[in-house]
C-alpha cells in the first residue's frame, strides 16, 4: 500500500496511526494491526530518507571531485 506513497503521504499516515493508538479506544487486534502498519510505514520512510541521503552524498562528492574555478570562467 505505502509503496507508491511519497514521503509526505507516508508521514501523514504514520501521524494518523500514532494519533489513533494514543487515543487508546481500539481493540487489541486493531491496536496490533495499526502498530504493525506503523512499523511498515516507518521502514518505508527510512528507505526514502536513506535514498535521498545517498543521492545528496553523490551530488556533494561529485562537486568535490570537480572543483569550479572562477578564474577559468572569467577567461571565457
Amino acid at each position: 500500500m505505502n509503496e507508491e506513497l511519497n514521503f509526505e503521504e507516508n508521514m501523514d499516515r504514520l501521524e494518523k496511526i500514532v494519533s489513533a493508538l494514543e487515543k487508546g479506544n481500539l481493540t487489541l487486534d486493531e491496536s496490533f494491526r495499526l502498530f504493525k502498519e506503523g512499523l511498515d510505514v516507518s521502514k518505508k520512510l527510512e528507505e526514502i530518507l536513506n535514498d535521498i541521503e545517498g543521492k545528496i552524498t553523490i551530488l556533494i562528492n561529485g562537486k568535490e571531485e570537480i572543483p569550479f574555478d572562477f578564474q577559468e570562467e572569467k577567461d571565457v
